[in-house]
């Protein structure tokens, strides 16, 4: 039919004979006569529209890669295509994405993420001991000794030692920060097992002697994944039994995406922004008893170091929140992917397995946990790779059985992810050839980062206006700005949250791209954005100062 209706609108058609003896013309005048005896029907309905969609979906938002965002992107492109701005690109400091701001790959998890990839090199003198060692334990853990592969140089064919060619050319690619395509054997659905004991043996160290079992480990795809992951198992009931998730405010957007995708209750705790961003007990107490009215609350949600708020829990203060978890009967779960972002000399990392640990027996075999670890954040920066992984202790049996079921669901994370975060959890040691350089390199990125945190709460705090807690750890800043009523009004005549129409103002005019506090949620009245710290030293001082000079003229406007 819509050959036939595309013959008649040419409206002509060459006389030639057709293979069965008419002419093309003749077909055309059938064609049409077919089409009115048989009009063409009009195009159907969608099945998929935004009334029919799962409704769940449609009420998930995730600030991060928001409104915002997309703006950013829309002025990337003019600027592309010579659009004049008032500034030459866009400053992406909306994302916690390390490698993307100019820091460089650790060079060890490189030399090893390159070695398993592509294991001819492991006969390469270029590549330290060390770093062999490790990649071959991993292979050998691998269905059919392969992390994943890719084409190897031209003319190489079937030699077994790579060329110096080869070498340079494979281990460039892997310092360059980007993910790889890759393909190769599948893991089992929980992880390589080698690598969830090398987990083990990290989180053992960490917390002191604290054991963990390699069976209470799951390798996942980032910290996300994990989280999402124990979410779904969680939320269950119907009406006022509905489960309800305790989530910081602020918070991290994935939190209350997932909850709305999953139709649990999200249940708002506020952090003490008077008192450094601090976690108060009887907040949560409140919190929890208001909650009871319309839902079940039962799982809370910890963020330390925070995100986006930087502070550092005190042992003190989480030894508050398990004992409040065991009383109220809540399943706890830590995210710590910041646990080595700490900068501040007054404050260390204390992971929620140690202190639950050392509160006893009474707590350590009956309070539920889940803790969250990724090679995204910390030293590392490896956002691409998407590793990560979670334990979970004092699971039902049964309910574990439940939880490999659920993973086996997506076969299994991305295997060259698990490698990534074998390297993080089993670094060089003290003796070890790759030692030297890989401290050095930590130290640097670590160094730098509380180097950036100081020089950007002291820049903030000295502009009228603007108010920035003590970043303690992890890689924001999240300052308090004051908005005039005028700028409120006219925010509100674009149908804009306050904050929304300043980050947009922001980015319009110095190409600087934040993220509203309203993303996060924050108390009512109240306006904030986040900021990574991430940009090199002199970049994040143009950055910080831009936002100044933009903040002052800002007030100035809608004064």
């Amino acid at each position: 039919m819509q050959r036939a209706a595309a013959l008649v609108r040419r409206g002509c058609c060459p006389r030639t004979p057709g293979p069965w003896g008419r002419s093309q013309s003749s077909a055309a005048a059938e064609a049409s006569a077919v089409l009115k005896v048989r009009p063409e029907r009009s195009r159907r309905e969608r099945i998929l529209t935004l009334e029919s969609m799962n409704p769940q979906v449609k009420a998930v938002e995730y600030a991060v890669r928001g409104p915002i965002v997309l703006k950013a992107g829309e002025i990337e492109l003019e600027l592309q295509r010579g659009i004049k701005k008032p500034f030459t690109e866009v400053i992406r400091a909306n994302i916690g994405d390390a490698q993307a701001m100019g820091q460089q790959p650790i060079t060890f998890l490189r030399q090893v993420m390159a070695l398993c990839t592509y294991p001819n090199l492991l006969d390469s003198p270029s590549f330290p001991e060390d770093a062999k060692k490790r990649a071959r334990r991993i292979l050998q853990a691998c269905g059919g000794n392969s992390l994943g592969s890719v084409e190897p140089c031209a003319g190489s064919g079937d030699k077994a030692v790579a060329s110096p060619a080869e070498v340079i050319y494979m281990f460039r690619m892997c310092m360059t920060p980007r993910r790889m395509d890759e393909t190769g054997s599948y893991s089992a659905s929980q992880g390589v097992n080698c690598i969830r004991e090398d987990v083990a043996a990290y989180i053992t160290r960490r917390d002191g002697g604290v054991p963990a079992d390699p069976d209470n480990i799951y390798l996942t795809t980032g910290a996300s994944d994990g989280i999402s992951t124990i979410l779904k198992i969680l939320v269950s009931g119907g009406g006022k039994s509905r489960t309800g998730v305790m989530i910081p405010i602020p918070q991290y957007p994935l939190y209350s995406a997932v909850i709305s995708e999953l139709d649990a209750i999200q249940v708002n705790y506020y952090l003490d922004e008077d008192n450094c961003w601090a976690l108060n007990v009887n907040e949560l107490r409140r919190a929890v008893q208001e909650a009871k009215d319309h839902c079940d609350p039962k799982v809370l949600c910890i963020i330390n170091p925070g995100n986006p708020t930087g502070q550092v829990q005190s042992r003190k203060c989480i030894e508050d929140v398990i004992h409040f978890a065991w009383e109220e009967k809540l399943f706890l779960l830590a995210d710590e992917v910041y646990q080595d972002n700490v900068y501040s000399p007054d404050c260390r990392f204390h992971s929620f397995k140690k202190v639950l640990y050392e509160m006893g027996p009474e707590y350590s075999s009956n309070v539920e946990l889940a803790s969250f670890h990724s090679t995204s954040k910390g030293y590392m920066g490896e956002c691409g790779y998407r590793g990560g992984y979670m334990e979970v202790i004092n699971l039902h049996p049964e309910i574990k059985g439940q939880l490999v079921k659920l993973l086996s669901v997506r076969l299994c994370p991305p295997v060259s992810g698990q490698a990534a975060m074998d390297i993080v959890v089993n670094p060089p040691v003290p003796g070890e050839e790759s030692f030297e350089q890989f401290h050095r390199e930590k130290e640097s990125v670590l160094g730098n980062l509380a180097k950036k945190a100081k020089l950007t709460e002291d820049l903030f705090n000295q502009v009228p206006g603007i108010h920035c807690n003590p970043l303690q750890g992890a890689m924001y800043a999240f300052p308090r700005i004051f908005i005039p009523s005028k700028a409120v009004e006219a925010a509100q005549a674009h149908k804009m949250a306050p904050d929304m129409f300043y980050c947009m103002k922001l980015l319009e005019e110095t190409g600087i791209c934040v993220v509203p506090g309203s993303g996060f949620g924050q108390r009512e009245g109240t306006y904030h954005f986040r900021m990574t710290i991430l940009p090199p030293v002199e970049k994040l001082k143009t950055v910080l100062q831009k936002v100044k000079d933009f903040h002052i003229k800002f007030l100035e406007k809608y004064a």
